[in-house]
């Protein structure tokens, strides 16, 4: 019990911990379709993205592709910005405390889900990667 009386939330830079973890269990081909893909984390999406995919509330997202996806992309335009991957980390844990499983796992499956996007893949292919990155951990 003693360990739960000192336990904190995790931080920001704990949860991109999890998620670099959860991107190296990924299938190597998984991995180099993304390469190049920036993960980030954040407490909760901001005004703009929030507006943008009509949230009710800050906890509405836990995660965001924001990018050119691989079947929209063709040459990479000048000052095109990175494809990157955004973890919200108050929604995760709102989530993640209403729910039976563990938060790696939840990371792992948001983090998948979102690079999945990019990747223009099925919802059954990216439930394989998952199960993939799960029998790796």
């Amino acid at each position: 019990m003693s360990a739960l009386t000192d336990a904190k939330a995790p931080t920001l830079a704990e949860i991109e911990e999890l998620a670099f973890a959860a991107y190296e269990r990924l299938p190597e081909a998984f991995r180099r379709l993304s390469a190049g893909v920036q993960i980030l984390v954040d407490d909760f999406p901001d005004e703009e993205t929030m507006t943008e995919m009509q949230c009710e509330t800050e906890f509405d997202l836990l995660g965001l592709f924001r990018g050119v996806g691989l079947a929209q992309s063709g040459e990479v335009a000048t000052g095109q910005m990175p494809n990157m991957v955004w973890l919200y980390r108050r929604p995760l844990l709102d989530y993640w405390a209403e729910h039976d499983e563990t938060l790696g796992h939840l990371v792992t499956h948001v983090l998948v889900h979102e690079i999945g996007h990019h990747l223009g893949l099925s919802d059954d292919d990216m439930e394989a990667i998952e199960a993939a990155a799960d029998a790796a951990a």
